[in-house]
């Protein structure tokens, strides 16, 4: 059997070489073999269509893929080979919600029945999501109620996943002008209507981005940023200014997650032991050196 010999005038031969030489020559490359999930709110949103169009996630995507990690997106979820609608949410999602009853009878047991098959689908592609994948970024603002969110957190922090933990400052510039006003124009009653509707909503600022204690005991310490910390990229990936950016210019992230990610890429971190009083190597971390082309 003859052996078979490379030609090295072959241009695309030439062109894999140099893509391999460029990928060993950089110090980055830790996430360049990683998968990474996107886990946040997505069903009180203030808008859907936003949220998937220019939200975090969006941002985010694009500073990971610029790192070289494959990256799983609830907004966008990848194709089920063999059934490729499964599991996909639309316009139609929330309108099919609506029509959820509780309604003691044949009747609302049967609605409740078809919804439950209704959303498995959709439950099922993106809890698989979370199993292979490598680690995950999950944005909990405290004044979003998300149910997908923790289910997703916890499952991963049972395999021993490391989640990344954005909790933001949560303000209500909006609610702090309108307060001002009524102060100004003396409206007492205005006051105790707002002050009320603040009560029953509950409208409750978190200016710490301070998590849920339950978070504080089930993640890592070490996994908590307050922010993401966009300004210092939004020339290098053309991000117009957006309210993400405005409450990171009145609340600068003090522990940004970008530049941890970019720091990540080239070295997995420590992690503080408290028994031993010093960091230790982190054993989260596994991601496995697959070959690539």
């Amino acid at each position: 059997m003859s052996e078979k010999k490379c030609n090295l005038n072959d241009e695309s031969l030439q062109m894999k070489l140099a893509n391999r030489s460029d990928f060993l020559n950089k110090k980055e490359h830790i996430l360049a073999g990683a998968t990474v999930y996107l886990s946040g709110p997505m069903d009180f949103v203030a808008s859907r269509a936003e949220e998937k169009k220019t939200g975090w996630r969006t941002r985010v995507a694009q500073f990971v893929k610029s790192l070289g990690t494959k990256v799983y997106d609830p907004w966008n979820k990848p194709e089920v080979i063999g059934m490729h609608h499964y599991g996909k949410e639309d316009e139609f999602s929330a309108e099919k919600r609506n029509t959820w009853s509780f309604e003691d009878s044949v009747d609302g047991d049967c609605l409740r029945a078809s919804l439950n098959v209704e959303f498995w689908p959709t439950m099922h592609i993106d809890l698989r999501m979370v199993d292979t994948s490598d680690f995950l970024i999950a944005f909990a603002p405290t004044n979003i109620y998300s149910v997908g969110t923790v289910h997703e957190i916890v499952m991963a922090s049972l395999q021993k996943k490391p989640v990344l933990f954005v909790s933001p400052p949560v303000i209500f510039p909006s609610l702090e002008k309108l307060q001002n006003h009524f102060e100004k124009k003396n409206d007492c009653d205005g006051k105790k209507i707002l002050d009320k509707l603040c009560e029953e909503i509950p409208l409750r600022p978190n200016t710490g981005g301070i998590p849920s204690m339950w978070y504080m005991t089930l993640l890592d310490g070490h996994y908590f940023f307050d922010g993401f910390g966009f300004k210092p990229y939004m020339k290098k990936f053309g991000w117009e200014h957006s309210a993400l950016d405005e409450r990171e210019d009145k609340y600068p992230p003090k522990r940004p997650l970008l530049p941890y990610l970019e720091g990540l890429n080239c070295k997995i971190p420590l992690k503080y032991n408290l028994e031993q009083k010093k960091y230790i190597e982190n054993e989260d971390w596994l991601i496995f050196n697959m070959p690539r082309e």
